[in-house]
């Protein structure tokens, strides 16, 4: 099968520091590739350079066979890369399907007019947020009156609606509940079922990852210190890359030994 993405060699140096140092990354359609690590692993400022944010210092990366050099977000954008934050750029006070059209309003005809067509956006929000699961009774309601997981939910909506083919969530179950958590995981594998959208999920989760990713890339330092598929990696294994590499057991010696 064909890559989406691949990542080769690349580097990322901030003055003298190495941020990233020779990483390789590869990315099939209709997976969820897992990218896992510790805090100043590497992975914010990966998904940075592939969400436009940075430029590498070297190395090459292509989007479906061909190479790109991102200026810009919004180059990214222009060949398929959505970016969900953990932020998620949403406006509480708004109205959900302005949100969702956030700087792509739809206008009334003629548009030289400036009329918003609101009731187009409300059905289009409605209807792209229940295709990955939720739905919600108003779409005039504000943002903040909505759950996690169904902000989490509306801000994948919107990045696919607009053209992602390639969807990066940043840590999208931090700082959600159990009950939150399972939904926004419930709309990635609806979001995978599509067959035709790839999914890089960024999670410090362990958990998480195991339950829904097709592949893993550990992290530490800035390298790439493992990788493989579902199959190749047992829960031992995933504990040990998400700890930077490090045994797990002398990992609980050294602590047993500070509490004793």
């Amino acid at each position: 099968m064909d890559l989406v993405v691949e990542m080769k060699s690349v580097v990322k140096r901030f003055g003298e520091l190495r941020a990233l140092d020779g990483v390789d990354l590869e990315v099939y359609p209709g997976e969820i590739h897992a990218l896992l690590g510790d805090n100043g692993a590497g992975k914010s400022t990966l998904i940075k350079i592939l969400s436009g944010v940075y430029p590498p210092t070297s190395g090459e990366i292509r989007v479906d066979g061909r190479p790109v050099a991102f200026r810009s977000p919004r180059d990214a954008a222009d060949v398929g890369i959505g970016t969900v934050y953990q932020d998620l750029a949403l406006a509480p006070l708004m109205p959900v399907s302005r949100n969702f059209f956030m700087g792509r309003e739809l206008m009334k005809k003629p548009e030289l007019f400036g009329v918003l067509d609101d009731a187009r956006m409300d059905e289009i929000a409605l209807e792209q947020m229940k295709l990955i699961g939720i739905d919600i009774a108003n779409p005039r309601q504000p943002v903040g009156t909505l759950s996690g997981g169904q902000r989490q939910t509306l801000a994948i909506a919107r990045a696919i609606y607009f053209g992602a083919h390639v969807l990066i969530l940043d840590e999208p179950t931090s700082a959600l509940g159990q009950k939150q958590q399972m939904q926004v995981l419930k709309t990635i594998m609806r979001v995978r079922a599509r067959g035709n959208i790839a999914i890089i999920f960024i999670t410090h989760n362990e958990s998480h990852a195991r339950l829904v990713a097709d592949r893993y890339t550990f992290l530490s330092l800035g390298e790439v210190i493992g990788r493989g598929t579902r199959d190749d990696l047992v829960q031992k294994d995933i504990r040990q890359l998400m700890a930077g590499g490090a045994e797990l057991e002398d990992l609980k010696s050294e602590i047993e030994a500070l509490a004793g």
